[in-house]
């Protein structure tokens, strides 16, 4: 499909979207940012799943009759845990391929 003879079509979306892209920096790639993106991915997996606990607690207790934002807690949790340890075996993965390279 030739999209070449559309022109002066504009969307203020598509407008936000390159001013957003040309704000960003180019950021180091070193090991300290890797590192600095993990242990804020475990914060945050942390929180998510202290969080659930609490609303689980609240249910129990009978201080919270919304099942609905109870699993909806308890499935941010599940989905954050199950990355994190994603990411986690890929990190081991990388490190035993690269002990197990030849010098």
């Amino acid at each position: 499909m030739d999209v070449s003879s559309m022109t002066g079509i504009s969307s203020e979306y598509l407008k936000d979207m390159v001013q957003k892209s040309s704000e960003y920096e180019i950021q180091d790639k070193g090991f300290d940012t890797v590192l600095r993106s993990a242990m804020d991915m475990l914060d945050e997996t942390n929180a998510l799943q202290n969080y659930a606990e609490e609303a689980e607690i609240q249910f129990a207790l009978g201080y919270s009759t919304n099942t609905h934002d109870l699993r909806i807690a308890q499935e941010k949790a599940n989905i954050a845990l199950q990355y994190t340890v994603a990411v986690r075996d890929k990190v081991i993965e990388a490190y035993k391929e690269i002990m197990n390279l030849q010098m």
